[in-house]
């Protein structure tokens, strides 16, 4: 396994089925309907756009295993140090490490990029997802109840973060 900056070209289609997968059998996310081509266009373009890393994890014949990156938190300048991460992995692959080997590669990246805090927002029932960030030196910070609807029941968010030690000058504006 090796860790690879995604592109668009070589893996889109790769993201795509790992996203679809998790929208059709789990409360990862909340979306309800599969993600087209077309999305992905859209993904990749806003990640360019404003310098968010796609980190993924390829097996020895270059096969995508999941993927890890961010995206702004909220659309205000103000945020501008925090971050919304996310990090997927291939169903067949997962129980194997590879979440926490892409979310301590995001961390890395996040602390380059200087990043001061990273959130990520996780279904409450998935124990999984919480007990890595936990393991990873996130913390709760709250949990927004009733806040989705998907598979017939209501979905717990919850928020956890981490703040990091960077950006050691920040500015206004």
């Amino acid at each position: 396994m090796r860790l690879i900056a995604c592109t668009e070209e070589a893996h889109s289609g790769a993201i795509l089925a790992i996203l679809n997968e998790a929208i059709v059998n789990s409360t990862a996310l909340y979306d309800y309907k599969p993600r087209t081509a077309e999305n992905m266009v859209t993904w990749f373009a806003t990640k360019r756009a404003n310098g968010f890393p796609v980190i993924g994890a390829e097996d020895d014949n270059g096969k995508l295993l999941g993927f890890a990156s961010y995206g702004s938190f909220r659309a205000f300048p103000a945020y501008k140090y925090t971050v919304e991460h996310s990090v997927y992995v291939d169903a067949a692959h997962r129980g194997e490490g590879l979440g926490r080997t892409l979310m301590e590669a995001i961390v890395a990246e996040a602390i380059a990029r200087e990043v001061h805090v990273m959130v990520g927002a996780i279904d409450a029932s998935n124990a999984g997802s919480i007990a890595l960030h936990e393991r990873l030196g996130f913390t709760h910070s709250g949990t927004v109840q009733q806040a989705g609807f998907k598979f017939g029941r209501w979905l717990d968010v919850a928020f956890y973060q981490r703040i990091l030690a960077t950006p050691l000058n920040p500015v206004d504006g």
